[in-house]
């Protein structure tokens, strides 16, 4: 049995490695890989039958900033409402691309209800269960024609949760043979990457094009991630969507998934991104979206909206006063962002701080296009506002905040406003 078990380790540099040369799928107008900026992308979990609900929240999840919504297609009534759920996005002028998941039955689907096979832009099948035994090549098989024939894409995308129980018995029970034999867990990330790549194989086999396919190896440990997207990226040149499954719930999510994606985009490896966070209950579905794309920014691969920059506070900062600004300000920016992309471009590259005292506000206030910086405890009751690393003015008072307030508003205007008047001309 040849194995690549042990991965290199390459050193990590001040600036990130050059993006991975992958080819290049669209998903229904959405390029992922061939060099095209990585695709933030997320997941419905309304039930899909329920029309109305899940065009609600795929509406919410593309307002977010999602280029890609998946969702479930598990039996008939949600197949038959994948058509009325792209119609009623479009008349509300939204045009994300869906992406239906399939397990167990997606053949079945595909071929009972030719209007949901229309309608996705592209299908994701898991190689563990698409079908067993005998059943599986045919399973699968009929899936990849379907793909051909309406002209879509395919994510083949192995879970470790459902991972191929006859090839890593294969697997298992060669490494057991071996002379000098690996641990278990190392056995199942190759079975993970093998998994992938002979169903990619296969699929080309039958005639859909490799820039039509979509590699996933999804697993819950973060190292587990890291070495299994190396091993993906070192064998091919598929484009691949990243994602920790399971990651969990609230900063425990965040941070792996985090940690886990942060580590392979530096590499350049990466072409698709979702963060699987569990939601609270009730709790907001785009949050995914939302940390998505502040890793992405964080790590300078993508401008998404203006980055508020804020300082910790300490005990120089008993007052509250720059924590209650710096998230008014952010939210404000949130807020208006959608209306912002349109009037002002670029404007999400702006950076503003709102900083609490005298030791760094200046400077970093300084650093940004625009900032602030509030008075520490026993400083005096003046805040001094940078604008392009110049001291403009010093705001006082109670009126502070709005004030800060207009004179963002009022740089936005000047600086990216007078940019979408000239494109007008």
């Amino acid at each position: 049995m040849t194995t690549q078990f042990e991965q290199t380790r390459e050193p990590v540099g001040a600036e990130p490695a050059p993006r991975r040369r992958t080819v290049a799928v669209d998903v229904g107008g959405v390029v992922v890989g061939g060099g095209a900026p990585v695709v933030v992308q997320s997941m419905t979990n309304t039930d899909t039958a329920d029309v109305g609900a899940t065009v609600a929240q795929v509406a919410a999840l593309a307002g977010a900033g999602s280029e890609l919504v998946r969702v479930t297609v598990d039996r008939d009534e949600a197949a038959r409402a994948v058509p009325h759920i792209r119609d009623a996005l479009a008349r509300r002028g939204i045009t994300v691309p869906l992406v239906g998941d399939f397990h167990y039955i997606g053949h079945k689907l595909l071929a009972d209800h030719p209007a949901c096979a229309e309608a996705l832009a592209k299908y994701r099948i898991n190689p563990g269960n698409v079908g067993f035994r005998d059943k599986k090549d045919t399973q699968f098989s009929a899936i990849v024609e379907t793909a051909i024939r309406h002209g879509k894409a395919v994510r083949i995308g192995a879970n470790w949760g459902s991972l191929d129980q006859d090839l890593l018995t294969q697997l298992m029970e060669a490494n057991a043979r071996a002379r000098e034999p690996h641990d278990a867990r190392a056995v199942m990330r190759e079975a993970m990457v093998r998994s992938a790549l002979i169903s990619a194989a296969r699929a080309e086999e039958i005639g859909l094009a490799r820039s039509r396919i979509v590699l996933s190896a999804k697993v819950s440990a973060v190292q587990d991630l890291i070495a299994v997207y190396r091993m993906l990226a070192a064998r091919g040149d598929h484009a691949l969507h990243l994602g920790l499954t399971e990651a969990g719930m609230g900063s425990k999510g965040v941070v792996a998934s985090s940690a886990a994606l942060g580590i392979l985009l530096q590499e350049g490896i990466g072409d698709t991104i979702r963060v699987s966070l569990t939601p609270e209950p009730g709790g907001d579905r785009a949050r995914e979206v939302q940390v998505a794309q502040e890793l992405l920014q964080t790590m300078g691969f993508r401008s998404f909206m203006p980055l508020v920059a804020a300082c910790p506070g300490c005990g120089r900062t008993t007052s509250t006063t720059f924590q209650e600004l710096a998230r008014e300000i952010q939210q404000f920016i949130r807020d208006e962002m959608p209306g912002w992309k349109a009037r002002y471009p670029g404007v999400e590259a702006l950076n503003v701080a709102v900083m609490g005292c005298i030791v760094n506000g200046p400077g970093e206030s300084k650093h940004a296009d625009i900032g602030i910086s509030l008075p520490g405890t026993g400083e005096q009751p003046a805040a001094p506002v940078f604008v392009d690393g110049e001291k403009v003015t010093t705001l006082r008072g109670a009126t502070l905040a709005a004030d800060f307030k207009a004179m963002v508003i009022d740089y936005i205007e000047r600086r990216f406003g007078m940019a979408a008047r000239l494109a007008g001309e």
